[in-house]
């Protein structure tokens, strides 16, 4: 995992917090927006984001989204599935440059785990139109339909703000790393060079602004099938590294189990997320 930050991983990546911040260039005429830090947040060792659907209402309860690894309950086992589990976790919420304008908190996690995918869901005490007039930021929208290979995105990292630019460069079968196994995850191309505390950044399709991924994981050392070294398993059980290309967990596989209200349904019609 591109993990939490506690102990001698802070060490190490100091230098990162030192780094100038990646600025996202100015959008093209056929772009949606420029790609900025407005929306995203800073957990306590991790990176999320403020997201909507495309049916969410300005009145709903707002949703954070970050990995599953990251949740202040410790790694959900393989299998493991929470669901509606108070919480009163905070996030520092930033603005376009990165400057934090709030500090907003979690009523619950609405859903979280690291089967077939690594995503965590809070629920937030404030709806959209609470952030959007206290503080002027906007929630990004999660896509509803599959990333496309060769499509620019890029990487952005409340916790270190720090964004990164690349491409899809394909889709894995599975992702297999330690315990747990994901299914179809984005592979970078090797400019999106995340570390420790980029967990849970949103991955931003710049030719729409829209979230298409959350960033999870890299291959750190080149061993197979570890903790922090993840490997591709094809179709037909074949096993490739590839070290020190990083990858994400597809986000268009929430939307449909996001109900009115924001609330989670994992009953849903076309809502594939594992269920408890």
């Amino acid at each position: 995992m591109n993990k939490p930050l506690a102990g001698a991983v802070l060490s190490l990546l100091l230098t990162g917090a030192a780094a100038t911040p990646a600025v996202a260039q100015a959008p093209t005429p056929q772009q949606a927006a420029a790609v900025t830090y407005a929306g995203t947040v800073a957990l306590s060792n991790c990176s999320g984001s403020v997201v909507r659907t495309p049916a969410s209402q300005p009145d709903d309860p707002a949703l954070v989204l970050s990995n599953g690894h990251c949740l202040e309950t410790g790694f959900p086992a393989a299998g493991e599935v929470l669901v509606n589990q108070a919480s009163s976790r905070s996030f520092s919420l930033l603005n376009a440059s990165g400057s934090k304008v709030a500090t907003l908190r979690a009523s619950k996690i609405a859903y979280g785990t690291m089967t077939d995918t690594d995503v965590s869901l809070y629920q937030l005490t404030k709806t959209y139109a609470q952030i959007q007039s206290q503080y002027g930021i906007a929630a990004l929208t999660l896509n509803d339909a599959h990333p496309v290979q060769g499509s620019s995105i890029k990487v952005v990292s409340g916790y270190w703000k720090r964004t990164y630019s690349c491409s899809v460069d394909g889709f894995v079968y599975r992702l297999k790393e330690g315990d747990w196994t994901w299914k179809d995850s984005v592979r970078y191309t090797s400019s999106c060079n995340t570390i420790g505390g980029t967990s849970g950044s949103p991955v931003i399709d710049t030719a729409t602004g829209k979230v298409v991924a959350v960033n999870n994981t890299g291959n750190e050392d080149g061993q197979r099938c570890t903790d922090n070294n993840p490997c591709e398993v094809d179709q037909a059980g074949n096993v490739t590294v590839r070290q020190g290309i990083n990858y994400a967990q597809e986000t268009y596989v929430l939307v449909p189990c996001i109900g009115p209200g924001n609330q989670i349904d994992l009953n849903r019609p076309g809502c594939t997320l594992p269920k408890p």
